[in-house]
């Protein structure tokens, strides 16, 4: 540890085995840091899962000095990823098994720092239990939507209120300050009531509402002004004390993405200079995300409705079909088949002209920048949702799993700036709605109104993340806290009292 880690303040994060999630709490400590550089420690501790991919390695690589990251040793869950067990499930009992070394690797870290601040991921509500111990300040940390939020502080009252299965529901599910979305749309571990994944997730929701002093929300209040408004007004104390609200607090501290360029090479080289040759807004950007997966027949449709459309196209990240979307979600992309090999046949060869497909990963960001392209063709990953408002650029909905289809409903029917696919049901989308859904993005009126909506947004994140903006102050707010606990403690020589947790506390 660096000179100067006992006077510092230090904030410990714990992340889960999925790349995307290390990205983005990652990616909050270093907007924390770019904002307060000189007041700060990070540690992330990572659980870990088999090896490391790529494209998560130059990611680590490029973290500042003062963000250290600590590798538990790899999670086996071989009895689980061979029978059907569920992505959210996977995460979640992959980190209880290796809990007793999370607990051993804070403990170490409050004997040799100065702790304040410990802030999990939203998949591991369980590793706050810790701060009892030490009472040192405790937040999860939601790489997601307000929406989701919203809805997972809702659910134990939901689940009061309905009896059937969701899906089932005649009516659509109200959401707090959210639309209104069909129950197909709720996340994949609402769907099966009795199954353990829905427990898991009740659980996880329950202990939202316990955590003592916040939860940091992956969004901004102008992208979500209603459904953060829900949540804050049953977050307001009546009384003294935590028992007297209903939420915890909330901080909007979005929109979090990569800024610049993320320094990988080979793969995202020729992706950038195939945009180049490109005109301005004629290229579809086709990614499903680190994880995602689709059939044969999926692919085969999908590839010929690009065809079709005859609009140009760039499609990365394609992976060997499978019948579970999230089937590569913990596999190394070195471990499968070469994925261009199941394209159907031709393909490639008549769409030389028209478009670039490649199983390698691609600099998401730049992708989304690069003036060449005029939409995007998503899983509707948080992430990835958050990328394409923040450049811009209008969306075509294809979820896959997890919250994805919760994420598309917002995308679509919320904020009107993306089209979706009728991917709900078990048929496989035809080339013709492909072609007809890219077409009307690319070329009609609707493209356009997507596209006017989607650039006063852009405007209103920019704003957002501004030291004067709604994140920006958000965030500097916590900071002072956390700096200011920091002095308390080397100042009183011990640890952190009970009274250093400010009840009521969030964005207002």
């Amino acid at each position: 540890m660096e000179a100067g880690s006992m006077t510092r303040s230090h904030i410990a994060l714990v992340s889960v085995p999925a790349f995307s999630h290390q990205v983005s709490i990652l990616r909050f400590a270093k907007r924390l840091l770019q904002l307060h550089n000189n007041d700060f420690n990070v540690t992330c501790i990572i659980p870990t899962v088999g090896v490391s991919s790529t494209p998560s390695k130059s990611f680590f690589h490029t973290l500042p000095p003062n963000i250290h990251c600590i590798f538990l040793p790899s999670v086996h869950f071989d009895d689980l990823k061979n029978n059907g067990v569920p992505v959210e499930v996977q995460l979640q009992l992959s980190v209880s098994r290796v809990m007793p070394s999370v607990r051993d690797t804070l403990r170490s870290l409050l004997s040799s720092t100065n702790v304040v601040a410990l802030i999990a991921d939203a998949m591991v509500p369980e590793a706050l239990e810790f701060v009892k111990e030490h009472n040192i300040l405790s937040y999860i940390y939601f790489p997601c939507s307000s929406m989701l939020l919203s809805l997972c502080l809702h659910a134990p009252t939901l689940d009061q209120e309905v009896s059937c299965e969701y899906r089932d529901h005649p009516h659509l599910i109200k959401i707090p300050g959210c639309i209104s979305i069909y129950g197909k749309d709720l996340p994949d571990s609402a769907q099966d009531r009795s199954s353990l994944n829905y427990k898991l997730f009740l659980k996880r929701c329950q202990k939202y509402r316990d955590v003592h002093d916040g939860i940091l929300v992956n969004s901004f209040l102008e992208m979500e002004e209603e459904a953060t408004k829900a949540i804050i007004q049953q977050s307001i104390c009546n009384g003294n004390g935590v028992g007297d609200r209903n939420y915890p607090p909330i901080f909007p501290i979005g929109p979090i993405i990569q800024n610049g360029s993320s320094g990988q090479k080979n793969d995202c080289d020729l992706c950038l200079l195939w945009l180049d040759k490109q005109p301005p807004n004629s290229v579809l950007y086709v990614s499903f995300g680190s994880g995602g997966t689709l059939s044969q027949e999926q692919i085969n449709e999908l590839a010929l409705g690009l065809e079709l459309s005859r609009h140009k196209f760039l499609w990365v990240n394609l992976r060997a079909p499978n019948d579970r979307a999230s089937a590569t979600y913990f596999v190394n992309d070195s471990l499968v088949d070469d994925p261009l090999s199941y394209l159907p046949l031709g393909f490639l060869e008549r769409t030389k002209g028209q478009g670039l497909v490649t199983s390698g990963w691609a600099p998401q960001v730049e992708v989304l920048d690069h003036e060449s392209v005029g939409a995007f063709l998503t899983h509707c990953g948080w992430n990835s949702v958050l990328e394409s408002v923040v450049h811009g650029v209008p969306m075509i909905a294809w979820p896959l799993f997890a919250e994805q289809r919760t994420n598309a409903a917002l995308v679509t029917d919320g904020l009107k700036v993306a089209v979706r696919l009728n991917t709900s049901g078990e048929s496989v989308v035809l080339k013709e709605e492909v072609a007809e859904v890219i077409k009307s993005v690319m070329e009609e009126l609707e493209g356009e109104e997507i596209r006017r909506r989607m650039k006063e947004l852009q405007k209103l994140a920019a704003c957002a993340v501004m030291e004067d903006g709604s994140a920006g102050k958000t965030l500097s707010k916590l900071a002072l806290k956390w700096r200011s606990l920091g002095n308390q403690k080397i100042e009183r020589g011990e640890p952190l009292d009970e009274e250093t947790h400010d009840e009521g506390e969030g964005l207002l």
